[in-house]
């Protein structure tokens, strides 16, 4: 059966304006920039960014299609069968780094690679980030995580949610990085149309996960310490994308615009030296109660 990656660089295209669009009419003070990269070998990308927004300090929503003769090693790590082979791949990721502590950073990504037309795969998801939580946003980040998968099977949430709870995981710091949500890789499930359906399904719930909790948020009073513990946590987000995210890898073995691989990283964070935080606090709050991995959708 030969696959067609064309609707899916349309409907990555397409996503990527559709966030840019609905954030930039929400911060009011900055719009994302836009770039078209086209290669001689027919890849295109268009990274967007916006920095030093009203409420987004730095955002990052990326769209890629590349191809090449071989896969690099961060593509092939898990089906060693592929080395060597060409390829086609279609992505779109995207970060918000928020300037209110109160609001969660969030990520999210979609890909799907083509190789030979002999064998493909879907993959991505989403996770949430929080530096102050407040439960009703975990649980609606995780209703939504569920929305976009129920139609899929029974399981398909349960399954993604525990590959999302061991994927952004610091394992160097025996610490989740957020409160996670979704995550999957190498879906092939029900063929190619029922994969790329589920795919966009997670694709459409990103802005209605993440939209409500930053028009609730955004204008939370904080004052130093809170920005400082938001400084903080942000050091671990830049920990995990340089030493543990594939993505990352992938980017720099590509060779690709060093600029947009490392668009995600936060503009500002700091590193304290074995601190704590104490006891009974809010910051210890976080680490307490919402970053061990947990059943958000059924409550005790």
């Amino acid at each position: 059966m030969s696959v067609d990656i064309q609707p899916v660089r349309d409907y990555f295209f397409q996503l990527q304006t559709d966030i840019c669009d609905r954030l930039t009419a929400i911060d009011g003070g900055a719009e994302f920039s836009i770039e078209d990269i086209h290669q001689e070998t027919g890849a295109h990308s268009r990274p967007r960014v916006i920095d030093q927004g009203t409420h987004i300090e730095r955002g990052a929503v990326q769209y890629s299609y590349s191809l090449g003769d071989s896969l690099p090693p961060a593509a092939t790590a898990r089906n060693p069968e592929l080395s060597g082979k060409g390829f086609q791949a279609a992505a779109i990721s995207m970060i918000m780094h928020p300037r209110n502590p109160y609001v969660p950073t969030f990520h999210a990504n979609l890909r799907f690679f083509l190789v030979d037309q002999s064998h493909w795969y879907f993959g991505g998801g989403f996770d949430l980030t929080p530096y102050y939580p407040f439960q009703e946003d975990v649980v609606h980040w995780h209703q939504c995580a569920k929305q976009a998968c129920d139609p899929f099977g029974a399981d398909v949430y349960s399954t993604l949610k525990k590959q999302c709870d061991d994927y952004f995981y610091l394992t160097h710091r025996n610490e989740a990085r957020g409160v996670g949500g979704v995550f999957f890789d190498d879906w092939v499930e029900g063929g190619f149309d029922r994969s790329f359906e589920m795919t966009k399904s997670i694709g459409d719930n990103i802005l209605p996960a993440y939209v409500p909790i930053l028009e609730k948020r955004k204008d939370t009073p904080f004052g130093e310490r809170e920005e400082e513990f938001l400084l903080y946590r942000r050091g671990r987000y830049a920990e995990f994308n340089l030493a543990i995210d594939r993505g990352t890898r992938y980017g720099l073995q590509t060779g690709r615009r060093i600029e947009s691989v490392l668009a995600s990283m936060p503009p500002r964070a700091i590193w304290k030296y074995n601190w704590q935080p104490e006891p009974g606090s809010a910051e210890a709050k976080l680490y307490e109660d919402y970053l061990p991995a947990r059943d958000w959708i059924n409550l005790d």
